[in-house]
C-alpha cells in the first residue's frame, strides 16, 4: 500500500522536474514567453584593447590627454591674455591693462575668436603633451618605488615629476612656439602693423615660414632651454603638491578624496607650482619671439634677457601677466587633475572586469 501510494508522487515530481526543466531550456519564467538571448561574448580584440587600454601606463597617457584638452579649453581667454601681457617690453602700452579691461579689448577688437586664437593650435599641442607628461611620469614612478605600488616620498615626486616634464616639452616644443606666434600675430601691438594682422597664417604656415626663413629645425625649438628650465621645477612641484595635498586631504580610512577635494588640490599644486617658477616663463616667452619682425628682442642669452628686463623693467617684468596667470591656474589645474582621475579610474576599471 505504501508502495502505491509513493509511485504517484514520484512521477509526479518527475514531470514537474521535467517542466521546469523544459521552461529553463525554453526560456520560459511562468510569466513571459519571450525567450532570453544569449549573453554576448566580445571578441578576442575587444578583449585585448580592453586589457591594454587597462594598464595603468596606457590609462595615465590617455587620460592625461583629455585632462590637457578640458583644462586648456577652460581657460584659453585668460591663456592668451597671459602671452600678450607677458611679450610686452618697455614702452608698450597696448595691454597695459587690468585682466577685465585686456579681455574687454580682446572681445572688442576681435570678438569670440579673438578670446579663443591660438586654442586649436594649444590643444593640438597639449594633448600629446598632457599625455606624455602623465604616462611617463607613471613610468618613471616604477623605477623609483621601493615595491610596486609604494608610496614615492616628496622628494621623489619631484624628481618623477621633473623628468616627466623634461619629456613632454622635448617632444611637442614646436606646436608651443608656433602657439605663442599665433597668440600674439593679431594683437594691437603698433610694432606689428595693421597690415600683418589682416593677413594672419595657420598652424602648419606659421611652422612652415619659422622654418624656412629663421634658421631651420632649430628655429622651432628656441627659447627650450629656459623653457625646460622652468618646466622641469613646475611639473616636478605640480605632481609632488598635488599627491601631497590630495594624500592630506584624504578622510581617514578612506582611500580617495571626494571630487570637490580633488578639485582643491588641483587648484593648490597649481598655484604654488606656477608662483615659484614664473620667471622661466616669461622667458620662454620673450624668446620664443626673439626674431619676430617688430616685436623681436634680440637677447643673446638666458643671462642677457634677465639682466635687460630687470634693468628695463623692474624685478615687476620678469613676473609680468602673473595675475590673469593664476586667476586661470585654478580652474586649469583643477579641472585637469578631476578629468585626469575620472578617465583614468575608468579606462583601469576596464582591465578589471572579467571576460
Amino acid at each position: 500500500m505504501s508502495l502505491g501510494r509513493r509511485e504517484p508522487s514520484s512521477v509526479e515530481e518527475s514531470g514537474a522536474e521535467r517542466g521546469s526543466s523544459l521552461r529553463t531550456i525554453a526560456g520560459f519564467d511562468g510569466i513571459s514567453a519571450s525567450p532570453q538571448p544569449p549573453p554576448s561574448v566580445p571578441s578576442p580584440a575587444m578583449e585585448q584593447l580592453r586589457q591594454t587600454l587597462g594598464q595603468p601606463i596606457f590609462a595615465a597617457f590617455i587620460a592625461g590627454g583629455v585632462a590637457g584638452a578640458v583644462s586648456r579649453t577652460v581657460v584659453s581667454p585668460l591663456e592668451r591674455l597671459k602671452i600678450l601681457f607677458q611679450i610686452q617690453s618697455a614702452g608698450r602700452e597696448e595691454y597695459k591693462l587690468s585682466v577685465s579691461k585686456g579681455l574687454a579689448k580682446m572681445w572688442r577688437e576681435e570678438g569670440w575668436r579673438g578670446l579663443m586664437r591660438g586654442n586649436g593650435t594649444n590643444c593640438i599641442r597639449i594633448v600629446p603633451y598632457s599625455a606624455v607628461q602623465f604616462g611617463s611620469y607613471n613610468f618613471y614612478k616604477r623605477f623609483a618605488e621601493s615595491s610596486p605600488g609604494a608610496d614615492l616620498t616628496p622628494f621623489k615626486r619631484l624628481l618623477c615629476g621633473g623628468a616627466a616634464g623634461i619629456t613632454s616639452v622635448t617632444c611637442t616644443y614646436p606646436l608651443d612656439i608656433v602657439r605663442t606666434r599665433l597668440s600674439i600675430q593679431s594683437g594691437s601691438f603698433a610694432a606689428l602693423g595693421e597690415a600683418s594682422r589682416k593677413r594672419l597664417p595657420g598652424m602648419w604656415q606659421t611652422m612652415v615660414t619659422m622654418y624656412r626663413t629663421e634658421g631651420g629645425f632649430l628655429a622651432l625649438y628656441r627659447g627650450i632651454v629656459p623653457t625646460v628650465a622652468g618646466v622641469a621645477p613646475y611639473v616636478g612641484l605640480n605632481f609632488m603638491t598635488y599627491e601631497s595635498v590630495r594624500k592630506y586631504l584624504t578622510p581617514d580610512g578612506e582611500k580617495n578624496p571626494n571630487a570637490i577635494r580633488k578639485l582643491a588640490a588641483g587648484a593648490i599644486s597649481g598655484a604654488v607650482a606656477q608662483t615659484c617658477t614664473y620667471p622661466f616663463d616669461v622667458l620662454r616667452r620673450r624668446f620664443q619671439i626673439n626674431t619676430m619682425t617688430g616685436l623681436g628682442y634680440q637677447y643673446k642669452s638666458i643671462w642677457d634677457a634677465v639682466s635687460t628686463i630687470v634693468s628695463q623693467e623692474g624685478l615687476r617684468g620678469m613676473y609680468k601677466g602673473i595675475v590673469p596667470n593664476l586667476l586661470k591656474v585654478a580652474p586649469s589645474m583643477a579641472s585637469s587633475w578631476l578629468s585626469y582621475e575620472i578617465t583614468r579610474d575608468f579606462l583601469i576599471s576596464l582591465g578589471k572586469i572579467d571576460s
